[in-house]
């Protein structure tokens, strides 16, 4: 993975930024994963109007890469607006457990090991917004991390049957790290902001407070743990009843079912584990199929990550934690 820090306002991290990919002869103004086609300019075009209500700070920052980079602003807000919109090959497993002794946020992200050496983590100190360390396969936007008030989120794609413009999956992310210091905060704002994608986020605090949030941009469910539970658990797909109408069975999703399975039934059978060891084991598939992937088909578990909460303690395997060991990152400042 590479690693990057950020500090300053969102226009100055974003320009220094592109402005160093430029000046090592990278551009960013194509997308490895998806075409750039009229349909997605036009969506782009019409998400902009959301993100200039609810989300303008983001828009600097994206205008800072474009300057940087020299490359037109319009490409690089598609590339970043459509994604998890359409199609997109970034499959997922998360988790939280909240105990007396333990407070664990844990995922795994399976993407395509053909892009795994573009692959970010990041630690960013922005002006008036909270600082926090992540992950990423898109720059701008986050796909897990943990900010300095000890909140914890990630996703998990669903392919889409629905969109609409808004924010989408990674940027959802990217606003809860910056803006939120508790679940709850984060639960208000998922229902006040307007969803493009559909996916499920992750959310743990230091107060042990869990929750998974099934959405897409016609209906939220807030799932927390069930009676006598202390665990939630999520792959890429709805598992609540009411979200089940918006699966899609016809795609290939990484065996998500099995994913979620091997994670549901490993908490709930093993409460008296609850460990960092535990969740760096269960990730790493000592207790069913969640990473053990065929390279070959250019599908992999890239990254895995748990934060400690009641510690504040990040670790990090920076490819496949079957293969790779976890190392603790100690250079985030929590509050």
């Amino acid at each position: 993975m590479y690693h990057g820090r950020f500090k300053g306002t969102h226009y100055e991290v974003g320009f220094k930024w592109g402005k160093m990919l430029l000046n090592n002869k990278k551009k960013l103004d194509f997308c490895p994963t998806f075409e750039l086609t009229e349909e997605k300019y036009k969506f782009a075009n019409q998400c902009l109007e959301k993100y200039k209500k609810y989300f303008p700070e983001i828009l600097d920052e994206i205008k800072g890469i474009a300057d940087g980079n020299e490359i037109p602003m319009k490409i690089l807000q598609t590339i970043l607006f459509c994604m998890y919109c359409f199609e997109f090959d970034n499959k997922c497993t998360c988790f939280a457990f909240s105990s007396n002794n333990e407070i664990i946020f844990g995922r795994n992200s399976d993407f395509l090991v053909s892009l795994e050496k573009l692959y970010m983590n990041c630690i960013y100190n922005l002006t008036n917004s909270y600082s926090f360390n992540s992950n990423t396969t898109a720059y701008v936007q986050m796909e897990d991390g943990v900010n300095e008030h000890g909140l914890a989120t990630g996703l998990t794609f669903v392919y889409p049957k629905i969109r609409k413009p808004g924010l989408n999956a990674g940027m959802l992310i990217r606003y809860i790290l910056e803006k939120c210091k508790s679940t709850k905060e984060a639960v208000d704002e998922i229902y006040r902001l307007p969803i493009a994608s559909a996916q499920t986020i992750t959310i743990a605090d230091k107060k042990g407070d869990i929750a998974v949030i099934e959405c897409n941009p016609e209906k939220i469910i807030v799932i927390k743990q069930k009676q006598k539970e202390k665990f939630v658990a999520t792959a890429n797909n709805f598992n609540s009843l009411q979200m089940k109408s918006y699966r899609n069975p016809h795609i290939d999703d990484w065996r998500s079912d099995d994913r979620y399975q091997t994670v549901y039934n490993a908490l709930k059978n093993n409460e008296k584990s609850y460990s960092i060891e535990f969740a760096q084991s269960l990730l790493s598939g000592k207790y069913g199929f969640i990473c053990q992937y065929d390279r070959s088909k250019n599908a992999d578990t890239v990254w895995s990550v748990v934060y400690d909460l009641k510690h504040k303690q990040i670790w990090r395997a920076e490819g496949n934690p079957s293969k790779k060991n976890f190392k603790e990152d100690t250079r985030m400042n929590f509050d």
